[in-house]
């Protein structure tokens, strides 16, 4: 007779940082492991994703700002994921797609995507925001976990069009999705994994377990670490600190490098925290703690990168004070342009629904246009 086992094998937990790759300690010392990828990195290119950072955080400071003055309908808040998504965006090479969730707003800029842009779906001014074809950063889904799906899909798109494990770096492609911590706890997400995993397509499924599906704890979405559970998949994981930018820009590359040179799928867990709230109509007082904040808050991933710069001699005063006046006027253009952005005709929401005509829509706007034209007048009806 079989015996089933009593207990897991692991009994860490999904908080636990056993097992975690991190190149960058939260005091910003350099962690002494060799890495090809990490070893790249210059103190050029570490100013670029400490100078992301800085913007991204400023543009989620200013977003946060104009939600509370009534000009945005929602803002969700990336505070305190900026290494997981700039450290992971600067990994992705022109050739590849990104398939965001709603909270990417990092990983966007780094592909190039005006921030005004994004805030034209949180004001309620468009279905999207940017050309996506022009960025190869796909708009934010905002149902929970939908996307993994279409990544996967294009990513064996991108197998069947030859553009995969070729030899050729300048052609071979690959994707990276974006989800949190709760959107493994989704259906789609798991069925994203199988896909992955028996057509070995070319996708990094890229999880930023932020501790919180709104208010529900990781601790009461899975028993094990949220990465464990890709390899029941037959998919391999990697969990990596998520607030070290350096070690999360490695891993990712090595994750995407394997995808585009047919080595199949990898799944990332970038352990971090959202220091924000999930939305602007969230309130994380409710329930969580001052202490655990303030634990995560000494674990901040710019001042880390801040540390180890300035150790070393590679963040001087003028690139500070230069650093400062771009995201000042960053801040002054996102609050000008958005308080500018006309308002959209009424029946815009029925364009680009479909990229050819669709019946269905077009019924949909008719009778629209006669519902709005039912209304009287209110000027002519008071003569």
């Amino acid at each position: 007779m079989t015996t089933l086992p009593t207990s897991l094998p692991r009994h860490e937990g999904p908080l636990t940082e056993d097992g975690l790759v991190q190149l960058l300690t939260p005091a910003g010392e350099r962690v002494a492991h060799s890495d090809p990828y990490a070893d790249a990195l210059d103190a050029s290119r570490l100013r670029a994703m400490y100078r992301d950072m800085v913007l991204a955080r400023r543009f989620d400071t200013e977003a946060t700002s104009l939600q509370r003055q009534g000009e945005l309908a929602l803002w969700a808040q990336a505070l305190g994921q900026e290494a997981a998504q700039v450290g992971s965006g600067h990994a992705v090479r022109d050739q590849d797609q990104v398939f965001p969730s709603y909270r990417e707003h990092g990983v966007g800029m780094v592909r190039g995507v005006d921030p005004v842009d994004i805030l034209r779906l949180f004001r309620g001014v468009d279905h999207g925001g940017w050309d996506s074809e022009a960025v190869s950063f796909h708009l934010y889904t905002l149902v929970v976990g939908a996307h993994p799906l279409h990544a996967v899909g294009y990513g064996m798109g991108l197998q069947r069009d030859g553009l995969v494990g070729t030899g050729d770096a300048a052609r071979d492609a690959a994707v990276i999705t974006y989800f949190g911590d709760g959107s493994t706890s989704q259906g789609d997400v798991n069925e994203a994994l199988v896909f992955a995993a028996v057509n070995q397509a070319p996708v990094v499924l890229f999880c930023q377990n932020n501790q919180w599906a709104i208010s529900e704890p990781t601790t009461r979405q899975a028993l094990v670490p949220i990465a464990d559970r890709a390899p029941g998949f037959g998919i391999p994981s990697v969990r990596v600190d998520g607030n070290d930018v350096i070690a999360t820009y490695a891993v990712t590359a090595a994750a995407l490098d394997r995808a585009r040179n047919g080595g199949g799928p990898t799944f990332i867990e970038a352990f971090t925290y959202r220091m924000g709230a999930h939305t602007t109509s969230d309130d994380p007082t409710r329930y969580r703690t001052h202490e655990q904040e303030e634990h995560w808050r000494r674990r901040d991933p710019i001042d880390r990168l801040k540390a180890y710069l300035e150790t070393a001699g590679e963040l001087p005063e003028v690139f500070q004070a230069e650093l400062a006046g771009e995201a000042d006027a960053l801040g002054e253009r996102v609050r000008t342009q958005v308080r500018a952005m006309p308002k959209p005709p009424a029946d815009s929401m029925f364009e680009h629904v479909y990229a050819t005509p669709h019946a269905v829509v077009d019924g949909e706007r008719a009778a629209f246009a006669q519902y709005e034209a039912s209304f009287l007048d209110t000027e002519e009806a008071h003569r």
